[in-house]
């Protein structure tokens, strides 16, 4: 039998890790809205501007949630590390 999942609770439970999503959300567009006006940002490929993106995306749920949850922190530095990597050759 296949699980239903409720997404009302799903969204009940992400909402009291990270807090509420319209807070979340203009955080994280601010953070990208600074990032994209940069000379930088041209300079990026796609994978660097993702991960720049998805950075600035679990930074904000830091900032509006709860900023002692690990995994947050943790998939900062594994994006960061998936651009190293590739930025030495590792193709992931």
């Amino acid at each position: 039998m296949i699980e239903t999942i409720n997404i009302d609770e799903t969204l009940a439970e992400r909402g009291s890790r990270y807090g509420k999503f319209k807070d979340h959300a203009r955080i994280s567009q601010e953070i990208k809205k600074v990032m994209q006006k940069t000379e930088g940002w041209e300079k990026l490929g796609d994978n660097g501007r993702e991960a720049l993106e998805m950075i600035a995306h679990k930074i904000a749920r830091i900032l509006n949630g709860d900023p002692n949850y690990a995994d947050s922190w943790v998939d900062i530095a594994g994006y960061a590390k998936l651009v190293g990597d590739q930025l030495q050759g590792l193709d992931r």
